[in-house]
This record gives C-alpha cells, structure tokens and sequence, in this order.
C-alpha cells in the first residue's frame, strides 16, 4: 500500500489555519461508542433514567464530542500521517442525541524542528461552544530528496 500523503506538511502550515468538519450524532453513534468505550453510564443510554438527572434527558458521551477533534487532525489539518501527542478539554455544556456537533481546529503555533504543532480545539452545537481545549500533534515532515 502506497503512503499517503498528508494534507500538509509541516512547512505548508501556518498560525491561523483551520479545518473543521460536522456530524450528527445518531442513536448508533452513541450505541456503538458505548461499546467500544465500554462507558455504559445511564445518562447517555436510558431516557427514563436521564429525565431524573440535571440534563431531564440523554447526553452524548463527552468524549465522542471530542473524539471529532482527532477526525479533523487526522483528516483534514495536518492530515494522515498525523500522532496524538496531547489534548486537553474543557466540557462546556451537554450535545443530545441528534444534534450536530462541528469539531474545528486551528493552528496556534508551529515547532518545525520538531515537527509540533500546537491547536485550538472546539467544539460547538449551533455555533455554541460545547467543548474547548489544546491538543498537541506531531505532523509529517516533507520527506528529503
């Protein structure tokens, strides 16, 4: 399998760049993410239990709101090829089943001689923040001829 290449190399970024991209959370979405993450926390799974909390019905799982942020590093800026170095995030309010969250990321500063890049994070529901935060990403150096 051929390597791909990264939306953008290290030296194609710059302070101020941002990506972003949206999704609705469906049923399945947190079903699955449930399993996966083995949260099985009643807030997010039983509506009759949900009514009685804070919320008075289901919330996404905070961290499927911010696993959006890792698509768009991945995906979009800086792109495949990207690692995970750090991440922080602040929970601002609660995402319900079938709202749509836009995970958008932009680019605060720029090591390049150790292919870092430091990131805003948010995500917001209806232009409102409902998560922010700071990740860390190592990105891919354009390769030397």
């Amino acid at each position: 399998m051929a390597a791909l290449r990264p939306a953008f190399y290290t030296d194609e970024l710059f302070v101020g760049q941002n990506a972003a991209l949206s999704k609705t959370i469906t049923e399945t979405d947190i079903i699955l993410f449930s399993a996966v993450s083995m949260d099985t926390n009643a807030i997010h799974l039983d509506e009759e239990y949900a009514k009685t909390t804070r919320f008075g019905t289901r919330i996404v799982h905070g961290m499927l709101t911010g696993s959006l942020i890792s698509s768009v590093l991945a995906n979009r800026l800086p792109g495949p090829g990207t690692i995970f170095l750090s991440q922080s995030m602040k929970f601002l309010a609660p995402v319900h089943p079938g709202e749509t969250i836009t995970a958008t990321v932009t680019v605060t500063e720029i090591i390049k001689e150790k292919n870092r890049v430091r990131l805003e994070t948010v995500c917001s529901v209806n232009d409102k923040r409902v998560l922010e935060g700071e990740a860390v990403v190592l990105s891919v150096a354009r390769p030397q001829k």
